[in-house]
């Protein structure tokens, strides 16, 4: 069995966080330190630490985070100005917490994935 999350808990709702969508396979809530005007957390209920990870059981939860990501982008309106879906694979990545989880981002123009070194 995969380590237990800081996710984990917020999906058992161990950990006080509102949960903006829930269903069998996956969860959504806020990020605590939002990095543009709306940052959810989409996760699988599954610890799945990494992309590395990923096994083809999977492949049905990981496609539900796209579709919970499109109807909370609709919900939060920025479905038609744009957003972007982030996923960090290991430290190098950006990955902080080893839970797998998709970042939807919105709410004000998002820069460069990646800024060019100078």
């Amino acid at each position: 069995m995969a380590e237990e999350t800081i996710f984990s808990k917020i999906i058992r709702q161990e950990i006080p966080a509102k949960l903006l969508y829930q269903d069998d396979l996956v969860s959504a809530f806020r990020d605590i330190h939002p990095q543009a005007p709306t940052h959810i957390l989409i996760v699988p209920n599954k610890v799945i630490p990494t992309v590395n990870d990923v096994t083809t059981e999977d492949e049905v939860a990981l496609g539900r985070l796209f579709t919970v990501a499109r109807k909370l982008a609709a919900e939060e309106g920025i479905d038609e100005s744009g957003y972007r879906l982030v996923v960090n694979c290991n430290r190098d990545g950006g990955q902080e917490v080893f839970h797998l989880h998709m970042h939807l981002l919105g709410g004000k123009r998002i820069g460069r994935l990646v800024q060019a070194d100078a």
